[in-house]
């Protein structure tokens, strides 16, 4: 632990991402998600980088891997992850005491950070024939159906 130049006290964040060990001091009290963004080190993936909720806790794009120094979960997504083992939520986390991080490369549902996986290669394909647009306004379109009322409800 240390002060920064204005004095107020600091403490070490240590960040494992890409293959590397990056270590800084960050305010006590600081907002994890903030902090790893002003040092560059972005908890979200290609995709997420634009597509996230600001920190409010509501979007689960900024999970972080705690491996040292880690806090109680106090908000109900980190209550979960603890209980269940997925990555915390950065923007839930204030840094008070010393920490180690790991940025998680591979986001199962959101991506991952590197280049080729964030603009796939093949399209978007329905899982199922069932699902697709044409089919859903087949199902929906009653005039072609034999069960179909033959006029206004009454």
């Amino acid at each position: 632990m240390g002060r920064d130049a204005d004095g107020s006290e600091t403490v070490q964040l240590t960040v494992h991402a890409e293959g590397e060990v990056h270590q800084f001091e960050v305010g006590r009290g600081r907002n994890l998600r903030n902090a790893l963004l002003d040092r560059g080190h972005s908890p979200y993936t290609d995709l997420t980088s634009s597509l996230n909720c600001g920190g409010r806790g509501i979007c689960a794009t900024c999970g972080v891997r705690i491996v040292d120094g880690e806090p109680s979960p106090e908000h109900w997504h980190d209550r979960a992850a603890d209980r269940f083992g997925y990555p915390r939520l950065s923007c839930q986390i204030t840094v008070e005491e010393p920490m180690t991080v790991l940025l998680v490369d591979d986001k199962r549902i959101w991506g991952g950070r590197g280049p080729t996986e964030s603009s796939p290669t093949e399209p978007f394909r329905p899982l199922s024939p069932r699902f697709s647009h044409d089919n859903n306004r087949r199902r929906n379109d009653t005039s072609e159906r034999a069960d179909a009322p033959a006029g206004p409800r009454r």
